[in-house]
């Protein structure tokens, strides 16, 4: 088959190499990170060598799947996706890594087949827009697990949030009068060095961790959903209730509890680090 190599885009991310290969065999994220492009994705095959998957594209619209293949070339670092089915099969995007520092240099070339001398400058800047807005989602999530592991001694995979939630001391922070605390809902705050938000759902207090345990994915901001919080990095959905995983059962949000003073209204937050999962305001 005779590809026409259409641009090659360039630049660099504020990332080490190890995010960005970390990052390249997540197959997972795709659907999540990059909602705008990706609406699904079936795995069929993964190892050290890649992965293969069914891929499904926005808009959702019948036909709009692919088959992609990624395998990787440590040694050389670099890697190529291949389209195997669908649209634009055939097409082979190969990328090269070099690292500078802390950072990561990307060389990204886009060969595809089928294209007339007269639309190869159309089609290549189309792939360039659509991978600089990939590379940015990327490296927003690189930039923010990078900080959070080096913070937490630089653990790797799950271990940061399991090593929050087994050594963190039992602490409580204050909130303040509950009538006046409501007022400031949400709040974010820390305790026993672990991220909190406080918030109000069907007029109950509830505080959950703002940390995925997963891969440490943001969920600070993310709307409560039929009683549960869903990571915008892997789709994965917490029971705001129990802090339990519904995708990983093994996975479980650290936890504190929230405690109203009777005599005083006084609120107080409270880490738990023996339990995982939120916990409803109650008071004593």
């Amino acid at each position: 088959m005779n590809l026409t190599r259409v641009a090659v885009y360039r630049r660099t991310v504020a990332a080490p190499l190890p995010r960005v290969w970390e990052n390249v065999l997540d197959w997972e994220h795709l659907p999540w990170l990059h909602r705008s492009t990706f609406r699904a994705i079936a795995l069929l095959d993964a190892g050290p060598w890649g992965w293969r998957a069914r891929v499904g594209l926005q808009p959702p619209t019948p036909g709009r799947e692919i088959a992609l293949e990624l395998r990787l070339d440590r040694t050389e670092r670099r890697y190529v996706s291949r389209t195997t089915d669908g649209p634009g099969a055939g097409t082979e995007i190969w990328t090269r890594l070099a690292p500078e520092g802390g950072r990561t240099r990307i060389e990204v070339a886009f060969d595809v087949p089928g294209v007339a001398r007269a639309d190869v400058d159309r089609v290549g800047r189309g792939f360039v827009r659509l991978y600089t807005r990939l590379w940015d989602e990327d490296e927003s999530m690189m930039v923010r697990r990078e900080a959070l592991l080096a913070s937490a001694g630089g653990c790797d995979g799950e271990g940061p949030a399991r090593a929050e939630s087994a050594g963190a001391r039992e602490a409580s922070v204050p909130l303040g009068p509950l009538a006046a605390l409501r007022e400031r809902l949400p709040l974010r705050v820390e305790v026993a060095g672990v991220p909190f938000r406080v918030l109000e759902v069907d007029g109950e207090l509830r505080a959950h961790a703002t940390r995925c345990p997963h891969m440490l994915g943001p969920l600070d901001e993310v709307p409560v959903e039929d009683g549960c919080l869903r990571c915008p990095w892997h789709g994965y959905r917490y029971e705001l209730a129990t802090g339990a995983c519904l995708e990983r059962p093994a996975l479980r949000l650290a936890s504190a509890r929230l405690e109203v003073d009777r005599a005083t209204s006084a609120v107080r937050l409270i880490a738990d680090p023996q339990a995982g999962g939120s916990r409803t305001a109650r008071r004593r």
